[in-house]
C-alpha cells in the first residue's frame, strides 16, 4: 500500500486515490469541531446529542405491500434484467463515461459505486447521480431506481468532499465521540450524501483491530479506519454511525465480515491474505451482530481467507461464511454485497466469470466490481449457469428478491 498523496484503500475493496486535502491531520478533528461542521446548511442533525435514537425497525418479515410490488416487478423483468440487479459497476465522480454507461445498460446493472475522490461538491455529484438514475429500467410502468453508493467513512476514506460536504474525521476520531454525538453527526453526513443523490454508503467499518496490530494492519489500522481496539467499542460506534445514516435516508453497509482487523495484508493489493485467529463464534463478530440487530440492510463480505472457519476458500466464495455464519448464526436476512471482485489481487485466482458465479452460489447477492469491463463476462456467466443448475437458479431468484425488497423499503421501487 502506497501511503502519501496516493493511498490504496480497501474501503469497499477497491483502490481509491485520496484527495490532497484529505490528510490524517484533518482526520483527527475534535468532536466539537465535527459537530460544528456537521451542522452546515447541507445537513443539520436531528438526533439528540444526549441519547442515540434508533431508526425505524428494518422490515422483517417483508410486508404484503412490498411482496406485491416486488412480485409484480420481478415477474415483469427479463432474466437479464433480474441478473443485472445483482451487480454494482463503477462510475467516475468526474462524470459518467461512455464505457461506464455501456456497462450499465448492456449489463442491466442495478447499482453503481462512485469512484475517485472528488472535491467538486454536492451539485457536481448530483449531476453525475442524476445521469445514472436516468439509466434506471422501467418494468411494467415501474421505475426500478439505481443503488448509488460511495465510500464515505471519514478521514482518508472520504470520497466526496467540497461545497456541501463536511470534512469527516477518521474512524479512530469518531470512536472517541459519544455514540449519541456520532449518530448525530452521521445523520448530518448522510443528509449531505442524500442531497448529492447518493442513497447508499459503503460504511461503517465494523472491523476490530487489536492494539498490537494497529501499525501492521494494512487495510484498516494503518489508515485509522477502526472505531476502536475492542469489539464493544466498535459495536457501539459502528452502530451509531449506521443508525445516523438510516435516519438520513441513506442505506448503510457494515463491513468487512467476518472482519479484516486481524490480517496484515490488504486484499486489494495482496494475494492469499489470511486471518488465522477468527472463529465462527468469535467475540470480534460482536459489531456485525450489532449491525444485524440494528437492521443494517447491507453487509459486505471480505475477500480474505479465515483458516479457522473455511481454510480453503476466500470468504466471498464461502457458503460457510455467508450462509452458515452471516445468515445462519447472525440471522441476517438483508443483502450481502461483496468486496471488490474486479481489481482486487486477492481474487485474481478466479476469472471474472468464476468470481460472480461462486459468490452467488455461496449465498451472496450483489457483486461489486470496480472494473466496468467485468460486467459483461460476469453477467453472462450467471445467465448461462441458471438453466444448468436448479439450486443456482433458486439462489439467483432469492438474491434478486432481496435486492428488490431493499429497494422497495428505501423508496427506490414503488408501485403506487
Amino acid at each position: 500500500m502506497a501511503l502519501g498523496v496516493l493511498i490504496a484503500v480497501a474501503a469497499c475493496g477497491n483502490d481509491h486515490t485520496a484527495s490532497p486535502g484529505t490528510s490524517s491531520a484533518s482526520g483527527e478533528s475534535t468532536s466539537a469541531s465535527v459537530s460544528a461542521s456537521a451542522t452546515s446548511p447541507s445537513g443539520s442533525p436531528s438526533a439528540s446529542p444526549s441519547a442515540t435514537v434508533p431508526p425505524p425497525a428494518h422490515p422483517s418479515p417483508t410486508s404484503k405491500a412490498t411482496q406485491s410490488c416486488v412480485s409484480r416487478v420481478y415477474d415483469g423483468m427479463t432474466q437479464a434484467q433480474r441478473v443485472g440487479q445483482l451487480f454494482m459497476s463503477a462510475v467516475s465522480t468526474s462524470g459518467l463515461t461512455s464505457a461506464e454507461s455501456t456497462a450499465i445498460t448492456q449489463g442491466r446493472t442495478g447499482a453503481v459505486i462512485l469512484m475517485g475522490h472528488s472535491s467538486a461538491g454536492t451539485s457536481a455529484i448530483r449531476s453525475v447521480t442524476g445521469r445514472v438514475q436516468n439509466l434506471s429500467p422501467n418494468v411494467r410502468g415501474v421505475t426500478v431506481r439505481m443503488l448509488v453508493s460511495t465510500d464515505q467513512e471519514g478521514g482518508k476514506v472520504q470520497v466526496l468532499s467540497g461545497p456541501g460536504f463536511s470534512t469527516m474525521p477518521s474512524g479512530v476520531a469518531q470512536g472517541q465521540m459519544s455514540p449519541a454525538t456520532l449518530q448525530q453527526n452521521a445523520t448530518a453526513w448522510g443528509r449531505q450524501l442524500k442531497a448529492a443523490g447518493v442513497n447508499m454508503n459503503l460504511a461503517p467499518v465494523a472491523d476490530t483491530v487489536p492494539p498490537n496490530l494497529v501499525n501492521v494492519n494494512a487495510p484498516i489500522g494503518k489508515l485509522q479506519r477502526e472505531y476502536g481496539n475492542d469489539p464493544a467499542t466498535v459495536a457501539t460506534h459502528s452502530t451509531a454511525f449506521l443508525r445516523g445514516m438510516q435516519l438520513a435516508g441513506v442505506l448503510p453497509t457494515a463491513k468487512h465480515f467476518p472482519g479484516l482487523g486481524r490480517v496484515t495484508g490488504n486484499t486489494d493489493t495482496t494475494a492469499n491474505v489470511k486471518d488465522t485467529v477468527t472463529t465462527s463464534n468469535d467475540p470480534y463478530l460482536a459489531p456485525f451482530r450489532s449491525a444485524v440487530q440494528a437492521g443494517s440492510p447491507f453487509i459486505m463480505v471480505s475477500s480474505a481467507i479465515y483458516t479457522k472457519i473455511d481454510p480453503a476458500t476466500q470468504a466471498a466464495f464461502s457458503s460457510t461464511v455467508i450462509r452458515g455464519m452471516l445468515r445462519g448464526s447472525l440471522g441476517f436476512n438483508g443483502v450481502v454485497i461483496s468486496d471488490d471482485l474486479g481489481n482486487a489481487v486477492a481474487v485474481k485466482d478466479h476469472t471474472p466469470a468464476q468470481r460472480a458465479v461462486d459468490f452467488v452460489a455461496a449465498g451472496g447477492d450483489i457483486v461489486l466490481t470496480v472494473d466496468p469491463a467485468d460486467i459483461a463476462p460476469m453477467t453472462s456467466a450467471v445467465l448461462a449457469r441458471i438453466p444448468q443448475n436448479s439450486a443456482f437458479a433458486k439462489d439467483v431468484h432469492d438474491a434478486v428478491v432481496r435486492v428488490l425488497d431493499e429497494k422497495h423499503n428505501a423508496g427506490l421501487l414503488s408501485c403506487t
